[in-house]
């Protein structure tokens, strides 16, 4: 017990030299503010960072981007002097607005000159199917006049037959006449006979010589007519003709080659100037399967030489006209697109040739944003995928919608008028960006005009499933035109 209590002095001695412990002193109002803020501060990183986290990886951007357009330079078609000039610069024009007059008064003497020769056209086409007509005519004259000569050599060779038959006639009434004067001689010498009949035996024997002699000679004559030799070749007889001398003979040849210088005129040529008339008139009907001659003369009128250079003449004429006509319609120059008049440098009294550049014309609607992106952002690109264009002028107010149409198939650097050359060794690689092109959709010049050069920062959505034609590829399918024209191997 005594231990107990002498070590108890020592212990509460202890316990009262002790220092007591601070009390936890409890946070002021302005600490808990701070943590209040930075707590809201930490949720709103939270609630903004995520999305922009999400939109950052799923997206792509850039700021070198800018619009571009067509532009179409307006030049007259014809050479002149200015009437009139209708617009100025900045002004909105559509298809068919007329822009610049030029005097029309030269041309319009040009129509009518031409004119004119398009009416001599038509007379001498008239003239000419009447000429062919005429030759038509004649040539059916011709070959008629040719079937006479060949019928008038038959009739010949029939003639000297016919009096080849007479001449052995005559002299079988010779044989008679000289059997009867042989008779009337020996009974005139025992005086049977008088001195009267025996002389007209006699006298009837000279005549059946001379018949005779007539005969023969009628048949040499028409021979010689035929133009064959008085006298045939030995074994021969005096009615033996050749079998093709109505085809051969002088007369013949004259009217068909008389036949043929009318048809030359017609177009009508034989394959061979040595055929006979048959060959020749065969080859004529032989144009027609049935050998209707109402549908040859038909062809041959048609395709008559003087008809076809007097149908041509016209048609000549009527395009000489035409393009009269034409120029005159050309000294107004008309816009050929909608757009905005840019560049005008024409003015009245100005004398322009053809292809002269007087202004341009900036489209509207026909607009697209060449972006060019780094090539370290191209991999997940794609024709199709749909894009949020910010154009510099309107800010974020108003985002445009856009579509990748296409990749030009090289960078910036190696399209520009002087390309970086690297061969040197002092190469130092450097980030090359590739245009893109990504067109409007939904746009209205109307309401937003979006000018030609303005700055758009155009930011891709790699989540968006790419639409639309060639939707997912890097390069368009070939077009029609351009797959026809490759020649097949």
């Amino acid at each position: 017990m005594q231990s107990e209590e002498s070590k108890s002095p020592a212990l509460d001695e202890s316990v009262v030299n002790q220092t007591p412990p601070k009390p936890i002193s409890k946070p002021t109002g302005k600490r808990r503010l701070w943590r209040i803020v930075i707590g809201i501060l930490v949720v709103m990183l939270l609630l903004l960072g995520i999305p922009w986290l999400i939109r950052a990886l799923n997206t792509v951007s850039t700021d070198d981007a800018y619009v571009n357009g067509y532009v179409t330079f307006v030049a007259p078609r014809v050479s002149g002097q200015v009437a009139r000039v209708l617009v100025d610069d900045n002004n909105r024009v559509k298809t068919g607005d007329v822009l610049v007059e030029l005097d029309p008064e030269p041309y319009q003497v040009q129509v009518a000159i031409k004119q004119a020769a398009v009416d001599t056209a038509q007379a001498n086409l008239v003239l000419a199917q009447a000429t062919v007509r005429g030759l038509v005519g004649q040539t059916r004259g011709q070959r008629y006049k040719l079937a006479r000569a060949i019928e008038d050599v038959d009739n010949q060779i029939a003639v000297i037959r016919a009096r080849v038959a007479t001449w052995e006639q005559a002299k079988a009434a010779l044989v008679l006449a000289q059997a009867e004067f042989d008779r009337a001689q020996r009974l005139h010498a025992t005086k049977v006979v008088s001195a009267e009949e025996y002389d007209q035996r006699l006298e009837a024997l000279d005549v059946a010589k001379a018949q005779v002699t007539q005969a023969l000679e009628s048949v040499l004559q028409a021979r010689v007519a035929l133009g064959l030799p008085a006298q045939p070749p030995a074994g021969m007889r005096l009615d033996d003709v050749p079998a093709d001398l109505d085809q051969n003979f002088s007369s013949v040849r004259q009217a068909l080659a008389d036949m043929l210088q009318s048809a030359a005129q017609l177009g009508i040529v034989p394959s061979s100037y040595n055929h006979t008339p048959k060959e020749t008139l065969d080859e004529f009907y032989r144009r027609d399967p049935s050998g209707d001659l109402d549908r040859i003369y038909a062809a041959v009128i048609q395709n008559a030489p003087s008809l076809k250079q007097a149908q041509t003449n016209l048609v000549q004429a009527q395009r000489d006209l035409d393009k009269a006509k034409l120029d005159l319609r050309y000294c107004k120059v008309v816009a050929e697109i909608d757009g905005v008049i840019t560049r005008r440098n024409v003015n009245p009294g100005n004398n322009v040739q053809v292809g002269q550049s007087l202004m341009a014309i900036r489209s509207l609607r026909d607009i697209w944003i060449d972006a060019n992106f780094k090539e370290t952002q191209l991999r997940r690109l794609r024709i199709g995928q749909r894009v949020d264009l910010e154009a510099d002028m309107y800010g974020s107010k108003h985002r445009f919608e856009g579509r990748i149409s296409g990749f030009t198939f090289g960078t910036g650097s190696t399209l520009a008028l002087l390309p970086a050359q690297n061969a040197t060794g002092n190469f130092v690689k450097v980030v090359q960006r590739l245009p893109v092109r990504i067109d409007v959709m939904n746009y209205d010049p109307d309401k937003l005009p979006l000018f030609v050069g303005l700055s758009v920062t155009p930011t891709v959505d790699l989540r968006s499933a790419p639409t639309g034609p060639n939707a997912g590829k890097f390069l368009q399918e070939p077009s029609s035109s351009s797959t026809s024209a490759t020649p097949t191997p």
